[in-house]
């Protein structure tokens, strides 16, 4: 199999894409030609405007179609894959059990002036996401739920008298990358508030995070969009009992 690839339209190799952004110019023929060359500076030759949408007084919405001149090689694909066993809720209350002796305490929030509680929500609360139970659900975890826009001191605070074993953030708001700047914000409170052996795990979701960056913004591990309760638990356990013994 080559692991040099293009992308796939009509055939094989034929590098069909569709790309679709804002341009903040009324929409006329000037507009237009203005999509097809970004489209073309982005490397699509030929380029066709396929949809084009006023949005207000002086903004279009553009979908551009064409064939995109770059290929990927899979072996300079970086990604975070999963290291770690994915555990069904039985088997992660069971090894909290046998390895731990007490319910493991995680404290969730949206933090800053995010007020979107869907992500922690499908993570944390007992309905779940996509048919999977929420970590409520699981009998050895004990879940707190703070809510939204809860201000970072007072997270870091929650968590420590609760004695947090992992601390959940859910960052939907993306504008001006305050999602970045929340979670750095975080972790330095966090770094400052607790020694490195009392510090819960900093664990961070949202759809536009990169999973790569966890290093890069202090916490221990990143969650991107199609993420599961059991994704998350998953990872708690492992990372809670592998530094005493390996979860099999």
């Amino acid at each position: 199999m080559s692991r040099i690839v293009r992308p796939y339209g009509d055939t094989t190799g034929d590098g069909m894409v569709q790309l679709s952004f804002t341009l903040p110019v009324p929409h006329d023929k000037r507009s237009e030609g203005a999509a097809v060359q970004l489209a073309s500076k982005m490397g699509m030759e030929p380029a066709m405007v396929v949809h084009a949408k006023q949005m207000g007084e002086s903004h279009t919405f553009f979908v551009v179609y064409g064939s995109a001149k770059h290929l990927v090689n899979l072996d300079d694909v970086n990604v975070v894959e999963r290291d770690y066993p994915l555990l069904s809720s039985k088997e992660t209350n069971a090894i909290i059990a046998e390895h731990l002796g007490r319910k493991v305490t995680v404290v969730g929030a949206c933090i800053g002036t995010d007020a979107h509680t869907v992500g922690i929500d499908a993570i944390l609360n007992i309905k779940g996401f996509a048919g999977e139970k929420g970590l409520e659900y699981y009998r050895q975890l004990r879940v707190v739920n703070l809510g939204a826009q809860v201000a970072v001191p007072d997270l870091v605070n929650r968590a420590i008298d609760e004695e947090a074993d992992a601390v959940l953030v859910s960052q939907v708001v993306t504008q001006r990358d305050a999602h970045l700047h929340n979670t750095r914000e975080l972790s330095a409170a966090m770094r400052e508030a607790l020694p490195p052996d009392k510090r819960p795990l900093l664990i961070i979701g949202g759809p536009r995070f990169d999973e790569t960056q966890s290093a890069e913004l202090g916490v221990d591990r990143i969650f991107s969009r199609g993420t599961t309760p059991a994704d998350v638990a998953s990872y708690i356990v492992h990372r809670l009992i592998s530094s005493k013994e390996p979860v099999s």
